[in-house]
């Protein structure tokens, strides 16, 4: 009874061990990923860089919000 239901959880863990604790234990720890210092430990980690772009022409020298109009 107990088997069919927790057979997922149990494939989950065998075929990938790390990722699957490692999900159990932030959400132990109620952990947001994408809050600092997981998000940027996480970065490191996967070897992204973040940073901000600096703005350029690509919005034809317009700044601020732009209007449209729907017909």
């Amino acid at each position: 009874m107990f088997g069919d239901e927790l057979k997922p959880i149990f494939q989950q863990l065998t075929q990938h061990p790390g990722s699957f604790l490692g999900g159990f234990v932030s959400g132990l720890l109620r952990l947001n990923l994408g809050e600092d210092p997981v998000k940027s430990w996480l970065d490191q980690q996967l070897g992204y860089t973040t940073y901000a772009s600096p703005t350029s022409q690509a919005q034809n020298g317009k700044s601020g919000p732009q209007s449209i109009s729907i017909e």
